[in-house]
């Protein structure tokens, strides 16, 4: 018993095996995704991709207790990618979930762009990989929206490539 309470509190400490949304992870199929967020809204993309065949968008979720959107990207009736898009204010908040979620990033940085005649532009990104499949957080801090997109394979190659 004593042996089974602590893998219990030890697998709790450990990152998450794959990147998911609420529960809903890479790989998963559309009706698990609809059991997470029933109020998903389902429907083939409008343009032709090898990266995915549908899209299913939530325009009010709870991510960590954090108010956000989330779009997921299926072929062939499995997730593909996921989109979470939320309030940069809530920045700090995310990047410590996703970093107790789904371990250290492999890169953490920000960046000041400064451009000629406009105004300084400065960038927060984290980059987590585990084999093929990958999770980018990104803000354009001082901008209202950040995002943080999970994918696998060549998906974000491919979504917009013109066909």
């Amino acid at each position: 018993m004593r042996a089974l309470a602590l893998f219990i509190l030890l697998g709790a400490a450990l990152p998450a095996a794959g990147y998911d949304a609420n529960g809903v992870a890479l790989g998963d199929r559309e009706a698990q995704l609809k059991q997470q967020f029933p109020s998903a809204y389902c429907q083939p993309l409008q343009w032709k991709s090898r990266a995915a065949d549908r899209r299913c968008d939530d325009g009010k979720i709870s991510f960590g207790g954090i108010e956000a959107r989330i779009t997921f990207y299926l072929r062939k009736d499995a997730v593909e990618a996921f989109d979470v898009r939320f309030n940069t204010s809530e920045l700090e908040r995310v990047t410590g979930l996703l970093k107790s979620r789904y371990g250290a990033p492999l890169a953490d940085a920000r960046e000041k762009i400064y451009r000629k005649g406009k105004e300084l532009r400065e960038i927060y990104k984290a980059r987590w990989e585990k084999g093929a499949e990958r999770a980018v957080l990104t803000s354009q801090l001082g901008k209202k929206r950040s995002q943080l997109t999970v994918s696998r394979g060549s998906f974000e190659d491919e979504i917009y490539r013109v066909r």
